[in-house]
C-alpha cells in the first residue's frame, strides 16, 4: 500500500509486498548461480572442443549478469521489508531498484536466446556439460516465463487513470472536476470488471438475464473498493489482523452469563421441535443439490448406490416424476430423503441465471407437501447472488418498504411461476389436501425459498419456511418482521453467508481500513504471523496494533493513516451507502442460532463438539467474523452432521445438562 506506481501507471501491488517472491526468487537465482559455478570449474578443461569457446563465454556472462540480478533482488528484498502498510517513505527507492532489475531483463532474454541458438547449431563437446547448459537454458527460459506471467498478473487495466490521482490529487480540484473525474473512473472500472466476468463465465452463454447479471455484478465489484487504494495482499493482511483482534477482544470480555431463570418450558419445548423439525428437512434441502452432495458426503459407498440410477434408461417409476435434467440426481435425491418414486411430485435440474434447480415431494412423515430450492452450485447461481441490488416485491402486504435481494427474488419468482402456471401445487394437493407446504432451501435456495413464501402466503396461510444458512441481505425490515411468524432461519456457528450483505461488507472494509491504519510492523510479519496463528493458533495478546479492543469503535472520521488508503477525500460516499440501490437488508423470520461450546477442531467439524441452540436476534449478525470455520460452518454436509448429533443425543436422553453444560440459551 499504496499500489506501486511505475512507468506511469498503478499497479495491483504494492512495495511492501516483494519480500516472500523475492525471497523464493534469491533462493532459486542463488542455487542457480551455485550448480553453473560448479560446472564450470568441474567441466572447463572439457571446453576446448568445437563450439567451446562459445559455450564458455555464454557460461561466464551468465555467471556475471546472475551475480547482479542477484543484488538486485536482495536490494529490493531488503527495502520491501522497511516500513509499515500505511508507512511506504522508507520504501521510496523501490521504483528506482524495480527499473534496475527490469533492466537486467533484457540481457537475460538476449542471453537466452544466444544460449538456445548455440545449442541448437550441434556442438560436439562433453555431453555432461551440454546436457548441464540444456538444462541452464531451460531454466533461463522458465524464469523469463514466470516473470513475464506476473508482471501480467499485476498489471491493472485502470492504472493509467488511477496513477496520476491521490488522495490530495483530488482535494485540488473543485467539486464540479473531481465529480467527472470519480464518474469516469467509475464507468472504465464497470467495464473492466463485466470484461472479467464475462471471460470467468464464458460457459454460462448469454441472455437477457445473464447480460443484466454481468452488469449488476461488474458494478458491486468495481464499486467495493472504488475509494481505497489497497492491493490484494493488503486485504489478505487486514482480515487476519481482525481475526486476532476479534479473539482478543472476546478473551478480554466477560465469561458470558447465563441466565439465571430456566427457559420456560413453552419455550423449551418450541425450541427443541424446532430443531427436530430443522434436522428433518434439511435432508429434503440437502437433496436438492443432487448427486454432487452425495458423491461428496459418502465418497466410498455414493457412487456404488446410485451407480444404476446414472447408467440405465427412465423407467417407469422415472415415468411418475414429472421435471427435467434428473441423470443421476434421482437415485441421490431418493437415497437422501429416504422416500419413494411415487411421493416425488416434480425434480428439476434446470439451471440458469435466476432460474433455480427445485424439487416437490410429499413427505407422509410431517404430512407436507415439501419444496425445497437448490443452492449455489454453478456459475449461473453466483451471478444470481452477486445481482445484489434491491427490487421492491409486489406481495399485496400492508407493509411498508417490500424490498428484496435483485437475484434472489428474480430466482424465487422463477419458481413461483412454475409452481403455480404449472399446476405442480395443484397436482399435489389434489393427492393430499390435508397435508400443509414446506418451504425449504439452503444458503442462496434458502433465501429463495423464504421469499417463495412470502409469495405463496396469501394462497396458503399455513405455510412454513426452514431457511438453512440464508444471506443475510435478503429482506427489508418490514418484511423481516412481519416473516418472523412463520419462517425459521438456522444459522450455525460463525457462517459467514447469514452475516453476508452489502452493508456488511462496507463494515468490514471500514474495519480493514482502520486495523490497517492502525498496524506497527511490517506486511510480511503480519502475513507469517497470520498463517500460523490461522493454522496452529496462538496469543491473540501478540496483536500488532496500536489501539486497544475498546476503541475499535465503528469509524467515523478515518485516522491519518487512513486517509492515504483513500482514494477520494474523507467527505466522499461509497455508492454502496446508496438508499435507494443498496439499502440495509436483513435475514428472514426467527433465527435458531447453533453455537459451539468451547473450542474443536479450528478448520473442521469435530465429532466431539458440542452445540447449544438459542433463539437470536438479527443484530448478532450485523457484522462478519473472520475465522477459518467462516466458511466450513456454511457447507450443507456438515450442518447436518451437526443437526443429527443434537437430535440423537436429545433422544437417547445423553442430555448436556447432565454434563454441565448448559443446552439451551434464550435471548
Amino acid at each position: 500500500m499504496p499500489g506501486l506506481v511505475l512507468f506511469g501507471r498503478r499497479w495491483a501491488i504494492a512495495s511492501d509486498d516483494l519480500v516472500f517472491p523475492g525471497f523464493f526468487e534469491l533462493f532459486l537465482r542463488v542455487l542457480w548461480w551455485v550448480g553453473i559455478l560448479a560446472l564450470y570449474l568441474t567441466h572447463r578443461e572439457k571446453l576446448d572442443c568445437a563450439g567451446g569457446a562459445l559455450l564458455r563465454s555464454y557460461l561466464v556472462v551468465l555467471l556475471v549478469l546472475l551475480a547482479l540480478v542477484i543484488c538486485a533482488v536482495s536490494a529490493i528484498v531488503c527495502v520491501s521489508m522497511k516500513g509499515t502498510i500505511c508507512n511506504p517513505g522508507p520504501r521510496k527507492s523501490m521504483a528506482k531498484l524495480l527499473y534496475a532489475r527490469l533492466a537486467l531483463f533484457l540481457p537475460e532474454v538476449v542471453w537466452a536466446s544466444l544460449g538456445a541458438a548455440w545449442l541448437a547449431d550441434g556442438v560436439e563437446c562433453d555431453r555432461t556439460v551440454v546436457n548441464g547448459i540444456i538444462a541452464t537454458v531451460v531454466v533461463s527460459w522458465i524464469i523469463i516465463a514466470s516473470t513475464v506471467i506476473t508482471i501480467i498478473i499485476v498489471f491493472d487495466p485502470l492504472g493509467g487513470k488511477t496513477a496520476p490521482y491521490s488522495s490530495a490529487g483530488l482535494s485540488l480540484l473543485d467539486s464540479h472536476d473531481s465529480s467527472q473525474l470519480l464518474k469516469g473512473l467509475k464507468t472504465a472500472a464497470t467495464s473492466v470488471w463485466e470484461t472479467r466476468i464475462k471471460l470467468l463465465c464464458c460457459c454460462v452463454g448469454e441472455d437477457d438475464h445473464t447480460r443484466v447479471a454481468f452488469s449488476s455484478t461488474a458494478e458491486l465489484f468495481s464499486t467495493y473498493f472504488s475509494d481505497t487504494d489497497l492491493v490484494p495482499s493488503d486485504i489478505a493482511a487486514g482480515l487476519t489482523l481482525l481475526h486476532q483482534q476479534q479473539d482478543n477482544i472476546r478473551n478480554k470480555q466477560e465469561p458470558e452469563e447465563v441466565i439465571t431463570h430456566s427457559p420456560g418450558a413453552t419455550q423449551e419445548a418450541d425450541l427443541d421441535a424446532e430443531v427436530e423439525n430443522c434436522q428433518h428437512y434439511m435432508q429434503f434441502a440437502a437433496a436438492a443439490y443432487g448427486w454432487p452432495l452425495y458423491i461428496y458426503r459418502n465418497p466410498f459407498t455414493g457412487l456404488c448406490k446410485i451407480g444404476g440410477d446414472c447408467c440405465r434408461h427412465r423407467t417407469t417409476d422415472y415415468d411418475m416424476v414429472g421435471g427435467d435434467q434428473l441423470s443421476c440426481h434421482f437415485g441421490s435425491i431418493l437415497q437422501t430423503t429416504g422416500l419413494q418414486h411415487r411421493d416425488f411430485i416434480h425434480v428439476s435440474f434446470h439451471d440458469k441465471v435466476y432460474e433455480l434447480p427445485f424439487l416437490v415431494a410429499l413427505d407422509h412423515r410431517k404430512e407436507a407437501v415439501v419444496v425445497a430450492v437448490r443452492g449455489t452450485m454453478s456459475l449461473q447461481d453466483v451471478l444470481t447472488d452477486l445481482s445484489a441490488e434491491s427490487e421492491t416485491l409486489d406481495l399485496g402486504l400492508e407493509v411498508q418498504d417490500c424490498l428484496a435481494h435483485k437475484g434472489i427474488s428474480q430466482a424465487a419468482r422463477y419458481v413461483y411461476q412454475r409452481l403455480t402456471n404449472d399446476g405442480i401445487l395443484s397436482q399435489a394437493f389434489s393427492i393430499a389436501p390435508e397435508y400443509r407446504l414446506v418451504l425449504v432451501g439452503h444458503s442462496l435456495g434458502a433465501g429463495a425459498a423464504a421469499l417463495l413464501a412470502l409469495m405463496l402466503r396469501n394462497a396458503y396461510p399455513q405455510v412454513k419456511c426452514y431457511a438453512f444458512s440464508p444471506p443475510r441481505g435478503l429482506l427489508s425490515k418490514s418484511l423481516y418482521e412481519y416473516s418472523k411468524s412463520f419462517i425459521v432461519s438456522l444459522v450455525l456457528g460463525k457462517d459467514v453467508i447469514p452475516r453476508l450483505s452489502v452493508a456488511n461488507l462496507e463494515d468490514l472494509k471500514r474495519r480493514i481500513l482502520r486495523v490497517i491504519a492502525c498496524c506497527n510492523k511490517p506486511k510480511y510479519k503480519i502475513l507469517l504471523h497470520g498463517c500460523w496463528y490461522e493454522l496452529f493458533g496462538g496469543d491473540p495478546n501478540n496483536f500488532p496494533v496500536e489501539l486497544d479492543g475498546d476503541d475499535q469503535g465503528d469509524l467515523t472520521q478515518p485516522l491519518l493513516g487512513e486517509q492515504s488508503l483513500l482514494t477520494h477525500s474523507p467527505a466522499y460516499s461509497s455508492p454502496l451507502h446508496s438508499p435507494s440501490k443498496y439499502p440495509p437488508l436483513y435475514p428472514p423470520g426467527r433465527i435458531l442460532h447453533l453455537e459451539e461450546v468451547g473450542q474443536s477442531g479450528r478448520f473442521c467439524y469435530c465429532p466431539t463438539a458440542q452445540y447449544r441452540a438459542r433463539w437470536s436476534h438479527e443484530s448478532e449478525f450485523g457484522r462478519i467474523l473472520i475465522g477459518p470455520k467462516m466458511l466450513t460452518d456454511h457447507m450443507p454436509d456438515i450442518l447436518m452432521r451437526v443437526l443429527d448429533r443434537m437430535v440423537s443425543d436429545k433422544a437417547a436422553c445423553v442430555s448436556c445438562q447432565a454434563q454441565g453444560i448448559p443446552n439451551v440459551h434464550v435471548v
